[in-house]
């Protein structure tokens, strides 16, 4: 009966177009007061679930991408980017794809690169006379790979529930964004060269190094991140404070794209940023700890495990939830609601917890691009004019690149687990 109370009036909130984070603890509420527990229980499970040092790490990112998105990172990616591809067919295309993977090791956050690359690169791509859909398609598709390289808000969200190691997960997410990159570029070439679209020109080596010199301090980010973790100078969280330092002298002493008066609007769009992701975490932890307590996941995973033995069976299973659950929910909650579910098959299967994360994580990042609720298909929808459903069937072959990708991660371990062997 806890089970029908808590999805089926998260499932009512949903329609009735209630936020999700509210939904969820309006669920979460009903239950309490189903189940006989003080209503104090709300509050303080609500306050405990952020009251978490790893989820510091959350803020602190958002401020720094907050601040390298005022210090004009953006345009130095795209220059270099269009420096280093220029002299190939669909150079533009190519730029989009190669400033998506560049941006996804800075920002973290796979809405707020698809808004930037498209308002930049969408409208440069009509007047070249691309496809529409294929243009809004590749923006929705490239940006969204933020969500997997690090320091990818989800990653954490996900390090911090199955207490994974989060350095790690950065370390082995590397390889597959970086192929799911190169698989977008490879078709972008091959649809540039059957549509005749044009080069951009090819750039001279001096002006190669100038542009790579102003974009330096941003390719530093990623560096600094994943070096500092791995090398055990700071945690995660410490991370994430140090970039933030990092960010704010660049765009303020460096780029000089914002000054001291524009610094409290800046924490502003960090702390709202923050907020909603607060609000989501909060509200599927006591949701999580609703299920958790009256046994459902291990009552899931039990039938789950009872359908057949046969791990490659299992682990596709577990993918076509993840899809489907994608469809529905963003990656912050689905994560929180997923994890304690599938997180205890996975381990039964003998699936490292590393690993399992970017399953998940992949899953959730094609969600963002399929309907109904694909936030980054009806942003760059919004953005290009292109409809909706138009715009689904641009996006198949983008999805098909990540789905072979995420085949690669769920039956081939060592493609992800290589990078953390010392």
């Amino acid at each position: 009966m806890i089970a029908l109370l808590l999805f089926g009036g998260f499932a009512l909130f949903l329609i009735l177009g209630v936020p999700v984070a509210f939904g969820i603890a309006l669920a979460s509420l009903g239950a309490i007061l189903y189940q006989g527990y003080p209503m104090a229980l709300f509050g303080q499970r609500l306050f405990t679930s952020v009251d978490s040092f790893p989820l510091m790490a959350i803020p602190l990112f958002m401020l720094a991408g907050s601040l390298m998105g005022h210090g004009g990172i953006t345009r130095r990616i795209i220059n270099l980017a269009l420096a280093l591809v220029g002299n190939i067919r669909g150079s533009l295309a190519h730029v989009v794809t190669t400033s998506g993977v560049i941006m996804g090791g800075v920002s973290g956050s796979g809405v707020a690169d698809v808004a930037a690359l498209g308002s930049v690169m969408i409208p440069e791509m009509k007047k070249r006379n691309y496809d529409a859909g294929f243009s809004a398609a590749l923006v929705a598709s490239s940006g969204s790979l933020a969500l997997i390289l690090p320091p990818s808000i989800a990653i954490i969200i996900y390090g911090v529930s199955n207490q994974a190691s989060i350095g790690d997960l950065f370390l082995a997410a590397i390889a597959p964004g970086i192929v799911i990159g190169l698989g977008f570029a490879l078709y972008s070439y091959v649809y540039a060269v059957r549509h005749g679209y044009p080069t951009e020109g090819r750039v001279s080596a001096a002006e190669k190094w100038q542009r790579f010199k102003e974009a330096s301090w941003a390719l530093m980010m990623p560096v600094i991140i994943i070096g500092g973790i791995r090398m055990g100078v700071f945690t995660p969280t410490e991370g994430g404070a140090v970039v933030a330092v990092y960010a704010f002298l660049v765009g303020l002493f460096v780029y000089k794209e914002f000054t001291l008066a524009d610094i409290p609007k800046i924490c502003m769009e960090a702390a709202i940023a923050t907020a909603v992701i607060a609000a989501i975490i909060a509200a599927t932890s006591l949701f999580g700890w609703l299920l958790t307590n009256a046994r459902l996941p291990q009552t899931i995973a039990g039938a789950i495990l009872g359908l057949t033995e046969n791990k490659i069976l299992l682990l596709l299973l577990i993918n076509l939830m993840l899809l489907v659950v994608g469809m529905f929910l963003d990656s912050g909650p689905a994560i929180l609601l997923m994890t304690p579910i599938l997180g205890p098959v996975a381990a039964h299967l003998g699936v490292d917890p590393v690993q399992f994360g970017l399953i998940m994580v992949i899953n959730l990042t094609i969600g963002l691009l399929t309907p109904p609720v694909g936030t980054a298909l009806y942003l760059a929808s919004s953005i290009s004019g292109v409809p909706v459903m138009k715009l689904s069937r641009a996006m198949l072959p983008f999805i098909g690149i990540m789905l072979a990708v995420l085949a690669l991660v769920t039956y081939v371990p060592g493609f992800t687990s290589w990078a953390l062997t010392n």
